[in-house]
């Protein structure tokens, strides 16, 4: 039974997708050139703004660091911007001249938005410019302990749009989110498709609705430094890419497999650059924090290596930058072996490659099929032996998967919603941008005539040839010349 908040929640979804219905009619009347204008102001408001909103979504959900969310916030007005802004997503946006194909762009109508709270301001600006130069409306459903940052950053984005010359609605946020106003928005007849980041509930529900949907599932990333790697490097990125924002994105990662040999320069390594390994006490006392109820428990979630110190009853170096512990076991009852969006690292020893291969496989089979995987070796042939078979959309080689996955650093395209593709049950295992949100309707010219065989080939060809008329010879018409002549010369007679 749905309660008061239930029922005003589902009327506001109602009242946002009527907004974003109509508001779409119109900006689908509007140019290239038009939308790309809007786009521009938008992600020009979301630079100027993209400190505020970082501490916004730091107090509110506690996730995280302000500089780092900053970073993110920028990373989608600019990056992600410069990535999609001279992308044809109006009108006729290819012609095939020699095959004489059209293609037409079409947006798909009302986007349905799902945000989740570790990433929530940067998804919003996100999501919200590949929609709008899709030719899109959309509406955010916010997970209610990021409620207030996400609407603020809706508002920022429509706000931009609308002086841009965008209609009003074209962009908005649910102010008092609840399971009842999700589920409302994704079901919801003027929904045309979800573009949904969260957990694996979520994603799942984004999928039950009947209606087209981007999910993207977890990431559980393993890494794999083999004895060729800069060890140097490689160490350096992934510290770097694990610490960013306290873990929270779900391509940071999350095991370190390292090959035997040079186990020790590693270790060595790590400790230079800040980590703290876990001793045996300190290893079961942060075990017992990291799960709860079956999941990842959320008290840990984004935050400092002191904080989790703190929950589990230890004390590491103030500048400590992430804790390892070292493990042998893969599954759900040995918690270092789980996705932790937190700086926490896990260290496993392998003796060769083919070790490595099968250790990677199984933790991405524990929690994170078809997202990303990390390498750091310098040896082309042990590279290409070891991507091949790996069940990931994202192999990132020599690069801190964070910023390698979300293609900062790397040269797959910009994007904060990662597909996860059949592995993980996905309906892409691409990066998502403006391209997934348009629908694309083919102009096709006849360029030759249908040859056929068999007995329809000769009924066919038996109507031609009746419709065409018997067929006369040459010699023929030069009878038919000579014997008209000869009767016109008996007439002259």
């Amino acid at each position: 039974m749905m309660l008061d908040a239930d029922l005003q929640s589902v009327q506001e979804v109602r009242h946002c997708l009527q907004g974003a219905r109509e508001a779409q009619k119109r900006l689908a009347g509007m140019s290239q050139g038009q939308i790309d204008q809007i786009v521009q102001r938008m992600a020009e408001a979301a630079r100027a703004e993209a400190g505020r909103l970082a501490g916004m979504a730091v107090e509110e959900t506690g996730y995280g660091r302000v500089a780092d969310k900053t970073v993110k916030n920028l990373f989608a007005a600019v990056d992600v911007y410069e990535s999609i802004k001279d992308k044809k997503t109006v009108g006729i946006i290819r012609r095939d001249e020699q095959k004489r194909v059209w293609e037409i762009a079409q947006p798909v109508g009302v986007v349905a938005g799902i945000v989740p709270s570790t990433n929530p301001t940067s998804t919003v600006i996100f999501k919200a410019l590949i929609s709008v130069k899709a030719g899109n409306a959309i509406v955010f459903s916010p997970h209610p302990h990021a409620a207030k940052c996400k609407k603020e950053a809706a508002a920022v984005m429509q706000a931009a749009a609308e002086r841009a010359g965008a209609p009003a609605g074209l962009i908005s946020c649910i102010a008092h989110p609840t399971l009842a106003a999700s589920q409302e928005l994704m079901r919801h007849s003027d929904t045309d498709v979800i573009l949904a980041t969260g957990g694996t509930a979520m994603v799942k529900a984004a999928y039950s609705s009947g209606k087209p949907a981007f999910g993207v599932g977890p990431g559980n990333v393993p890494v794999y430094i083999h004895a060729s790697a800069d060890i140097a490097a490689a160490v350096r990125q992934t510290v770097q890419s694990k610490t960013f924002d306290y873990g929270t994105i779900c391509a940071s990662e999350q095991a370190l497999v390292v090959d035997k040999s040079i186990k020790r320069k590693v270790v060595e390594e790590l400790k230079r650059q800040g980590a703290y390994f876990l001793d045996d006490h300190e290893h079961k006392r942060v075990a017992a924090i990291i799960m709860r109820a079956g999941g990842l428990n959320p008290a840990i979630v984004g935050k400092s290596p002191q904080a989790i110190a703190e929950l589990a009853g230890i004390l590491v170096p103030e500048d400590a930058t992430l804790l390892i512990a070292e493990e042998t076991e893969v599954g759900m009852n040995h918690p270092y072996s789980i996705e932790k969006l937190a700086p926490i690292l896990t260290l496993y020893t392998v003796s060769d490659t083919a070790e490595a291969s099968r250790l990677c496989t199984r933790l991405l089979e524990l929690g994170g099929l078809g997202h990303t995987i990390g390498l750091h070796c310098q040896d082309s042939h042990v590279i290409e032996s070891f991507v091949l078979d790996k069940p990931a959309s994202r192999i990132v080689v020599n690069a801190g998967t964070t910023f390698g996955g979300i293609g900062a650093t790397t040269g797959i395209a910009p994007s904060l919603t990662l597909g996860c593709g059949s592995f993980g049950n996905n309906v892409t295992s691409d990066n998502i941008g403006p391209e997934h949100l348009f629908n694309i309707k083919r102009v096709a010219f006849g360029l030759r005539e249908m040859k056929l065989e068999g007995p329809q080939a000769s009924v066919q060809a038996t109507a031609a040839a009746a419709a065409a008329g018997p067929a006369i010879s040459r010699d023929e018409i030069a009878e038919i010349i000579k014997s008209v002549l000869l009767e016109l010369q008996s007439t002259n007679r």
